[in-house]
């Protein structure tokens, strides 16, 4: 709800607060802001800032300020508002800042209830003529399973423009077993159904230190996956829920995907359709990234049979998605963007023939969608294509072809799969390194896979190559843990070959291993970048308490 400025600055004065800068001391009892800060789906000229209010009383509306500044103490203010925060939006505020430059970083902060939210720091889209990126992408990032150590690494990188999270940001499950391990406890205690479920749910997440140092860092890209509403997820209801005890899925699926709107820092698509959150994103003449929603824009029911799964109308996408996605790699073609990148959630590579499919819940379970899509790339001449997978808690690396058992000679792109923030892939080191190697000895188009590690990966974009290195942690069950660059492999411009490469650490960023404070300099020990990650990194140096 929109206010005047009148009107807040009498709120201010009735609250004894009436402040041009940041002197206001933090209350911690009545701190307001428990949720920290984010910002997301920055453009050239505009970018979404985000906050939560946590209000005396939940039946009362706060009055609140934003301001965006050119420099990180807020004396440089560019754009400032207010606004009156209440229930309807679960207290939640989100503003698009518009009329910024290209290419530029901003500082954000909120005020509310006398009291100043942290800082946080962003970035608008490059345009014209861009040398150089550094996006780093994550996803699966359940609470309940362990400390969100990837996000702390993340959000000590000082070297990155952009955080690409490809979905299954919050968990729908009750996860009490991991409970009982981690001591991370998911809140609401059981499975989310109702509105105030996800609501809570949310707010469980972002009351996590690292996931707000994360955010208050760097701007945000986000689509979601399925645990954002209920595992394996689609338009039409999910494996995950029960009409019987859950209540009726299309009431599930609104109040999911309103506490995300309401929580998360996206911006909301134009239209009537709140289902469909696909979108792209162009960086000068580098980079045009198209980040797709393959779970409630145009799903299909997954197939139960091989006969249902090869019918030639069945779409992960949705048609009118695929239009876009085609209209808009076409676009980057012509207009000469080097690198044209999707992000999305579901493994696209063949994990096994078209006879003996291996996953239904990912583009193998929609063979015909996805050779729409490469005949896309193969009719418009796409080079430099690449796609960016989240979803299946491990890391990989892959050529996409046709059909790889048959013909290996002419890939039409690569594919990245990022390991998970904290969702286990085959816990037991051993095994996975064995399910690995079994893995590259049957399937020919692989070239990387890990199945143990989480992490994330740090993509390096110029117009001589796309570089991407799988950074690691080696626990999670404790914030004391190690991290170190698994794996970097380069694709050169105009080629689809993946090179073993070594990690790119800018001199900006040369001091991004060190950076901690004193006080908390003792949980962390650093491996070299160039060392690779090394058999001591499997256990911690500090015992766990």
């Amino acid at each position: 709800m929109p206010l005047s400025r009148r009107e807040f600055l009498i709120d201010s004065l009735a609250s004894g607060v009436f402040l041009r800068g940041r002197a206001s001391p933090r209350h911690e009892q009545t701190y307001p802001f428990h949720h920290g800060v984010a910002s997301g789906d920055p453009l050239q000229d505009r970018v979404i800032i985000w906050s939560r209010i946590t209000p005396a009383a939940t039946d009362e509306y706060v009055s609140y300020r934003w301001v965006m500044s050119r420099d990180a103490g807020l004396t440089d203010i560019v754009a400032e508002g207010y606004g009156l925060a209440g229930p309807e939006s679960d207290y939640t505020v989100k503003q698009d800042v518009t009329g910024l430059q290209a290419g530029k970083r901003y500082f954000y902060a909120f005020e509310a209830l006398g009291q100043w939210s942290d800082t946080g720091r962003t970035r608008t889209l490059p345009e014209g003529d861009v040398s150089q990126l550094r996006l780093a992408y994550t996803s699966c990032s359940n609470y309940a399973q362990g400390y969100f150590n990837v996000y702390r690494e993340i959000a000590h990188r000082d070297d990155l423009d952009l955080v690409l999270h490809l979905g299954d940001y919050i968990y729908e499950y009750a996860s009490l077993e991991a409970s009982l391990t981690t001591g991370r406890v998911h809140c609401p205690a059981g499975e989310t159904v109702t509105l105030d479920d996800y609501r809570a749910r949310h707010a469980c997440y972002k009351a996590d230190n690292d996931l707000q140092a994360v955010h208050r860092q760097h701007p945000f890209v986000v689509i979601w996956d399925d645990h954002e509403v209920a595992n394996n997820a689609w338009r039409g209801g999910a494996a995950n829920h029960s009409d019987l005890t859950q209540d009726d899925w299309s009431s599930r699926l609104a109040a999911a995907v309103q506490a995300y709107y309401q929580w998360m820092p996206v911006r909301e698509p134009e239209g009537l359709d709140r289902y469909s959150l696909y979108r792209g994103y162009r960086f000068g003449n580098l980079l045009d990234l198209s980040v797709l929603d393959t779970r409630l824009a145009g799903r299909d029911a997954p197939a139960e049979t091989l006969e249902e799964r090869n019918r030639e109308d069945r779409t992960l996408l949705g048609y009118e998605q695929e239009s876009w996605l085609e209209s808009r790699l076409l676009s980057a073609q012509q207009e000469g963007v080097r690198w044209k990148l999707l992000g999305q959630q579901v493994m696209m590579g063949q994990l096994g023939t078209n006879d003996q499919p291996f996953n239904y819940d990912q583009w193998d379970g929609y063979p015909a969608a996805r050779q729409r899509l490469f005949e896309v790339v193969r009719r418009h001449g796409i080079d430099n294509w690449a796609v960016l997978t989240g979803d299946i808690h491990s890391s990989w690396a892959m050529t996409l072809h046709d059909d790889p058992f048959a013909d290996l000679e002419q890939p039409l792109g690569v594919e990245f799969v990022t390991a998970a923030v904290t969702s286990p892939g085959i816990p037991v080191k051993a095994t996975a390194q064995l399910a690995g190697s079994s893995l590259q000895a049957l399937l020919p188009h692989l070239n990387f896979v890990d199945f143990y590690y989480r992490g994330f990966v740090i993509l390096d974009i110029t117009h001589e190559h796309l570089q991407a290195e799988w950074w690691v942690v080696n626990r999670v069950d404790s914030p004391r843990y190690q991290c170190d660059c698994l794996k970097a492999l380069k694709v050169p411009s105009g080629s689809v070959k993946l090179l073993p490469s070594t990690p790119v650490v800018p001199e900006v960023n040369e001091g991004v291993h060190t950076q901690f404070s004193e006080d908390l300099a003792y949980l962390r020990h650093w491996a070299p970048a160039s060392r690779g990650v090394s058999d001591t990194m499997v256990a911690a140096s500090v015992p766990v308490n």
